[in-house]
């Protein structure tokens, strides 16, 4: 008989301080859960975890039930109404009969009356089967709990950020557990946490010390000395007992994989510790990098300067509408400028009204007060020309999230002038983090013949952007994902924790 394995992709990285609501509706980036053929149609073939689950499962002739398949955009805690609506039919499935259960979640997912959504959804899979062979793939900005750890069977995680390896990551986690269903493994996980915040400008391999980290864990594994070796830097912006630094290490217990993985666990732990201080983002103010940016472009015309309103990304539960460097782009007379993305569905609504060609005035973005780090939402006054209306889809062709579709929900493009400032500033009705060109070219827009492009973004733009950029200038500006983690107050951490206290 075939096997039969249960896949579901559950997964929304929780800013606690984020004001946003986090509904059902929510996931599905706005379109809701799907489950089943619809599953299959939305995520098949694309470069994410559960892509490699199905090919796996294809690959093996195993039979498959999709119960669930929702991810979110970052954004505040769920209810547990829509937790219990995306785990219960995960449970029901389990409960049919299977031989494993492969799960592509986050890892930083907390719910009104739960700091560890993933823990929990593992344990209580683990309940209905106990013998269950149980497969988890978290994302690189994992808060790693003893739970998910002694309930899972194998957990592997990404290496990359962005995230361009997801359905590499996913095919090594399905691969092992295949593996220990045929007899031909026996996997054993060693793992360990450091009271370490840091900060997620300071996560990508190449900026900091996790790039030295994540070439130890790949040659271990390429030496046979484990079988998964996982960073996971953590989710600073998740308030929970949780968060801090981790890592992960798979190994075979028939071949001293116990101690292996120990070993190898131990030692990028200490790497991350010994290095720790390379985990603080220091920004300078945002005019002068403002200023920054626009000598940058009046030397260098050929390419665009990208700016990055790191503050203010939905992709860590931002706003995104957040006016702070758009203002200070066009007090400073950048010339030449695409903006993208400003959340504003009121402004999306007005331009439609009036119509592409036609002259409006708005008080754009600024319509969100968020008073965990007691910041007043404040609309930008613009006046322009309504450049395009969209419906906000496209397919990602770049290499993060490529074949996916994207839904920005309506879209509009203003067209602002200000003395000797241009800019064309895309507006969504949904949240969405410009890591694909798309963002732009969607509307009409060739971000490549842009003098300047700012991105409401924190490293996933080097997806789909650093290869077009002459220079990329960080501008901290405002918001719930401020780089600066001594801007909240955060009462659930384990303290003392680095660097927020002397250790």
């Amino acid at each position: 008989m075939p096997r039969r394995y249960v896949v579901a992709l559950i997964k929304h990285e929780t800013n606690t301080f984020s004001p946003l609501r986090t509904t059902l509706s929510s996931f599905g980036h706005g379109n809701g859960p799907a489950s089943g053929a619809e599953a299959r149609a939305r995520f098949e073939n694309t470069n994410t975890p559960i892509a490699a689950y199905l090919d796996i499962a294809r690959r093996e002739g195993a039979e498959v039930a999709i119960p669930v398949a929702a991810e979110a955009w970052p954004s505040g805690k769920a209810s547990r109404a829509t937790f219990e609506a995306l785990v219960q039919p995960l449970e029901a499935a389990v409960r049919a009969g299977c031989d494993a259960v492969m799960l592509d979640l986050h890892g930083a997912m907390v719910i009104e009356d739960c700091d560890d959504a993933e823990g929990e959804i593992v344990r209580r899979i683990r309940r209905i089967a106990p013998q269950m062979p149980i497969a988890v793939t978290l994302d690189y900005h994992t808060n790693l709990s003893s739970e998910l750890v002694d309930n899972a069977t194998v957990i592997t995680g990404y290496k990359t950020y962005p995230h361009v390896d997801m359905y590499e990551a996913g095919m090594q986690c399905a691969g092992i557990l295949v593996g220990a269903l045929d007899g031909a493994i026996q996997p054993v996980m060693a793992w360990g946490w450091k009271p370490l915040l840091a900060s997620i400008m300071r996560h990508a391999p190449e900026d900091g010390p996790s790039g030295d980290i994540l070439a130890f864990a790949r040659r271990m594994e390429a030496d046979g000395n484990v079988l998964a070796a996982t960073l996971l830097p953590s989710f600073p912006h998740a308030d929970t007992p949780y968060t801090g630094v981790s890592a992960i290490v798979v190994g075979d217990a028939r071949h001293g994989g116990r101690e292996h993985a120990r070993m190898v666990c131990d030692h990028m732990l200490a790497m991350a510790w010994e290095r720790r201080a390379e985990y603080v983002f220091h920004a300078p103010p945002l005019r002068e990098s403002v200023a920054a940016a626009r000598a940058f472009g009046l030397a260098n015309p050929g390419a665009p300067v990208l700016l990055i309103d790191h503050c203010d990304n939905c992709g860590s539960g931002g706003t995104q509408d957040v006016m702070a460097v758009v203002a200070e782009i066009l007090e400073q007379q950048l010339d030449d400028v695409a903006i993208a993305p400003i959340r504003d569905p009121a402004a999306v609504a007005l331009m439609i009204d009036a119509g592409a060609g036609q002259k409006v005035r708005l008080a754009l973005g600024g319509h969100t007060d968020m008073p965990s780090i007691g910041l007043k939402g404040a609309p930008l006054e613009v006046e322009g020309r309504v450049l395009a209306i969209t419906d906000g889809e496209f397919v990602v062709t770049g290499p993060m999230y490529t074949g996916v579709r994207m839904h920005m929900g309506r879209t509009a493009v203003l067209e602002v002038t200000r003395g000797s400032a241009r800019a064309q500033i895309v507006v969504t009705e949904r949240p969405h983090e410009p890591f694909d060109l798309g963002v732009f070219t969607h509307a009409g827009i060739d971000p490549r013949r842009k003098r300047y492009v700012m991105l409401k973004s924190r490293i996933h733009y080097r997806a789909g952007f650093r290869e077009i950029a002459s220079h990329i200038v960080e501008c901290a500006g405002a918001g719930v994902t401020n780089a600066d983690l001594a801007a909240y107050p955060y009462r659930k951490l384990r303290r003392p924790i680095c660097p927020l206290d002397v250790m």
